[in-house]
């Protein structure tokens, strides 16, 4: 049987390379997509660190902001790789600041990163998915969509809007072979979660009830199982990987 395809949006961050190995390692065909400002030398760069600790990842650049750029990228996964059958919409930005203080630019920037930017990618492969009767969809949320976070009504909003996207589209799919679902994380040990002062790092964990972040490799095992092609019963679902820090 031919591997399948994962196409990974945002794969070269800390998320979505765990993401990436993780899939690779359990047999799939993965391919990277990333923006990184435009800096394809950085992505090459990432994918021979890839390789080097054996993970052969394709890369595909695409800004998840422009409906024609994401075309393109699925275009050159499928012509690298072949049909995309997993798509993990990871990419996303944050541009936390009071609503009072919100530039319609911050508000702007995180909407069309990490909301419109799932309609651009999911666009373009849905219908490939559904007439090939398989296709699995995981859309990378956030802890602060379930419980709002101070300083970022944009992240909420878009994060939030991620997971009604999930629920219409799985109900639209759900007898086509298509799987839709949301995985939620919560504070998880990314370089960026690490740069912020160890104090207020303290603080953040004083809130999580296991004590300790996440791993970036502990959102990668939650989207292999939702990718898996036995969990097809799963569908309109979301994933919450917190620590306990918020419950439902």
């Amino acid at each position: 049987m031919t591997k399948r395809v994962a196409l990974v949006t945002g794969g070269t961050g800390g998320i979505g390379t765990a993401i990436c190995q993780q899939l690779a390692k359990i047999g799939y065909q993965v391919a990277a997509g990333y923006n990184s400002g435009g800096d394809h030398e950085k992505a090459r760069a990432w994918q021979a660190e890839q390789k080097a600790a054996g993970f052969n990842i394709a890369i595909s650049f695409g800004d998840v902001r422009d409906f024609d750029s994401c075309g393109r990228c699925v275009a050159e996964v499928e012509e690298m790789l072949g049909p995309i059958d997993i798509l993990v919409n990871n990419a996303g930005i944050t541009r936390d600041s009071t609503l009072r203080k919100m530039s319609k630019e911050q508000w702007d920037a995180v909407l069309t990163s990490n909301l419109d930017s799932v309609f651009n990618m999911t666009r373009h492969v849905i219908n490939g998915m559904v007439d090939r009767t398989f296709g699995r969809i995981v859309n990378v949320s956030s802890v602060n969509a379930q419980k709002g976070q101070l300083g970022q009504t944009n992240y909420a909003a878009a994060k939030s809007g991620i997971h009604g996207f999930t629920k219409a589209l799985a109900q639209e799919v759900a007898r086509k072979g298509v799987t839709v679902n949301t995985v939620s994380p919560g504070y998880i040990a990314t370089k960026m979660v690490m740069a912020v002062p160890d104090e207020i790092r303290a603080e953040i964990i004083k809130g999580i009830p296991v004590g300790r972040l996440g791993e970036p490799e502990e959102i990668a095992r939650a989207v292999a199982f939702l990718i898996d092609d036995t969990s097809g019963f799963i569908t309109g679902a979301n994933l919450a990987v917190n620590g306990g820090q918020h419950m439902f």
